[in-house]
């Protein structure tokens, strides 16, 4: 199971619009700053067909230090940020989990199998309907 990492997206992105890896960067950085720009002003970003991120404030809860079970202090609420994902990747993710399942818990074979069935899925969705 790999990592999919700003470099590899940014080459991914060049190969495809064949544009310079420098400007794709450059695009990719604005992006990422935008979004942490929003999020850093307590606002919702929403990308439809991958997900929403939204600031979120965590309730005060006792922590315990394991090695010292009798001391307990109290860890302060803060700010997190919080993904739901869209309804695409939900589908897609889902159908991974289903097909781990029958590959007994195998990521890279599961993975194998939803990459053969997603150019299928995909082929149908874009598909005109018949009247």
């Amino acid at each position: 199971m790999g990592t999919l990492t700003k470099r590899d997206l940014v080459v991914h992105i060049s190969n495809e619009t064949h544009l310079p890896q420098a400007q794709v960067h450059q695009v990719v950085q604005l992006t990422l700053d935008s979004i942490t720009d929003a999020l850093a002003r307590s606002e919702n970003v929403e990308l439809r067909n991958f997900g929403v991120l939204e600031v979120r404030l965590t309730k005060p809860r006792v922590g315990r230090n394991p090695n010292k079970p009798e001391s307990s202090f109290t860890i302060p609420a803060r700010a997190t940020v919080k993904f739901k994902p869209g309804k695409i990747m939900r589908e897609r993710v889902l159908k991974l989990s289903a097909a781990m399942k029958k590959a007994g818990g195998k990521v890279n074979v599961a993975v194998k199998e939803v990459a053969k069935a997603a150019p299928k899925a995909a082929a149908k969705a874009k598909a005109p309907k018949k009247p």
